[in-house]
Parts: C-alpha cells; structure tokens; sequence
C-alpha cells in the first residue's frame, strides 16, 4: 500500500471537500474513481468528503447509476453494490488523492481500464484511491473548495474510519515515487507526444448513459439560488463554458466529471463561504431513495436521450 504523502501545496491541515450527492457517495464507496473539477487538485494525500445539503433526486441518481454501469461494463464488471442512500448534511469519509492530470492526458493514458478513462471529462481530475467510509456518518456545516476540517471534527472521525472494498480499485503510478506531486498536469504528457491512444467505442447505450450523467450534471445551475450570467456553447462530444459572474446563497457549484458540470463557483462575497444552507436542520435525517422530481432535471436528461445519436 503506498504512503501518503505530503497532504498540501498550501495551509491544508485535514483537507475536506463538499460535494453533491450522488457524486459524493459513489467517490467515498470506491465506484467514483475520478473527481473533476476545472481547478488542479492543491493537495496529496487523504481528503475528506462532505455531502452538501441539496436531495438528490430520483433521475439524478438514476443517471449516474446507469452511467457507471455502463463504463465498468466496458471492463467486464457487471456487479457494482450502489449505496443503499445518499445521505446529505454529512461528512461520509475520504478518499486518497495520489495525482491530477488533466483530461486529455487522462484519455490517453492506456495503461488505465477504459471505464477509469471515461470517468473525467473536465479540464482536471483528481485521481482518487483508497476509499474509506465512516460507520456513522455525522452532521456538518461545507465550505466552498477545499477546506480544513475542524479539529475536533477530525479527532472524531478518524476514529470511526473503515476500508472500502472498491467495486474495481485503480493503482495510478506515480512518474517519481519519491515525490507525491510528480503525477501532475503535463507530467505524462509527453510519452503521448508521438502517439494516438486508441478510441474507445461507444455503444448506443454507453452514449446514452454519458449523455444521461452530463445532464444531470449541469442541474445545479438552473437552482435559484445561483445567479450567473454564462454562455454555453455545445457541440456533439465537448462543452466549453464561459462564465462570467456566479453568486452562491446554498449549494456550490455542480460537482462530479462531466464538464457540463464543472463551472467553477467564484463568490461575489467572503461573506458567502458557506455552502449549507440556513436552517438546514430539517434535513437532519438522511433521505432514502427519493421520488423522482419532474422538475428540470428530468426535463434536461429527456432532451439530452432525444438529442442522441447511436454511435
């Protein structure tokens, strides 16, 4: 098992990252291997998932269900144990970031099944290892970023810690295995230089399913709580996204892989640190699979389905 090393490029102590549910589940239970995000990972070593306080619904989890169903078939697996809920509020466990790359250098790494390389569609990934998960999950305020965790918080959950039997686990060798940040963007970069990796064939139902996840992915910016003014320009098989001012009241920025969802969050105030949103004591309990919503989502994954062409 590889130690980890050094936990931080800056003041991070026990780092913690706030994500939305599902994404933040599947990554504590080992079935999300890849964190994208439009900023490079400042940290190695252990970091902590937080749940953010927004429920899930129904379609979304389906979404990325399917989704990761689809790419660990591309390796065979069929028999992936999904989280029995999705609890928010929480802090759920942490995860080892052993390296970043960017997404292109991700796609050509060959030496990766094929479902690993389809995880990351944003401009970074963070390359997630070793999972564990807390007994008892417990309640707690996020942050935007990353953030350290309180240290009492700390004390108590280090103690309550359990490995997690992955579905598939990854080992991504590091370029130097003497210094925890040599696997970095550009660090691979060059052994493609003079190369083409394969493609990777899609099949209609794994097209479906990608289309299905970015969808999902992308409805966190129609809640009203985040006003921003963005251009979106789409094509069939990438989104650039050009946003120019967004403010957060509740819930951060969409997380997950897929770059519909990797708008970064710039707050228009250090007041607005906070990323739970107040009085969110009601949602002490964590939700079991809810009904599924016929709001915007829904709408959203139908379109992408109906706008699908089989590969």
């Amino acid at each position: 098992m590889r130690k980890a090393g050094p936990r931080k490029e800056g003041n991070y102590t026990n780092p913690c990252l706030t994500m939305h549910q599902p994404w933040a589940s599947l990554l504590v239970y080992g079935i999300k291997r890849i964190e994208g995000r439009s900023w490079p990972a400042p940290i190695r070593g252990r970091l902590w998932i937080h749940a953010a306080s927004k429920v899930p619904d129904e379609s979304t989890i389906k979404a990325m269900e399917d989704f990761y169903r689809e790419i660990y078939a591309l390796n065979g697996i069929t028999d992936i144990k999904f989280p029995e809920h999705y609890p928010i509020s929480r802090l759920l466990g942490c995860v080892e970031v052993v390296g970043c790359l960017t997404c292109e250098e991700l796609v050509q790494w060959e030496a990766l099944p094929e479902g690993v390389r389809l995880e990351g569609q944003t401009d970074f990934c963070w390359l997630c290892e070793q999972p564990k998960k807390l007994l008892v999950p417990f309640e707690m305020r996020g942050y935007q970023r990353v953030y350290n965790l309180e240290k009492k918080i700390y004390e108590a959950a280090v103690r309550g810690l359990v490995p997690v039997d992955g579905t598939a686990p990854v080992k991504f060798p590091l370029p130097n295995p003497r210094d925890p940040f040599s696997l970095k963007p550009g660090s691979i970069a060059a052994s493609f230089s003079n190369s083409k990796a394969s493609a990777i064939e899609k099949s209609s139902s794994l097209s479906a399913a990608i289309a299905g996840a970015r969808a999902a992915a992308t409805q966190f910016s129609k809640d009203q709580n985040i006003r921003t003014n963005a251009i979106l320009n789409s094509a069939p098989d990438s989104i650039s996204t050009e946003t120019r001012t967004i403010f957060i009241e509740d819930d951060r920025i969409p997380d997950g892989n897929l770059k519909e969802g990797s708008m970064e969050a710039n707050s228009a105030s250090k007041q607005s640190d906070y990323v739970e949103e107040e009085g969110s004591s009601s949602s002490n309990q964590p939700p079991t699979r809810p009904k599924q919503d016929s709001g915007a989502p829904s709408k959203i994954f139908a379109a992408a389905l109906r706008g699908l062409k089989p590969s």
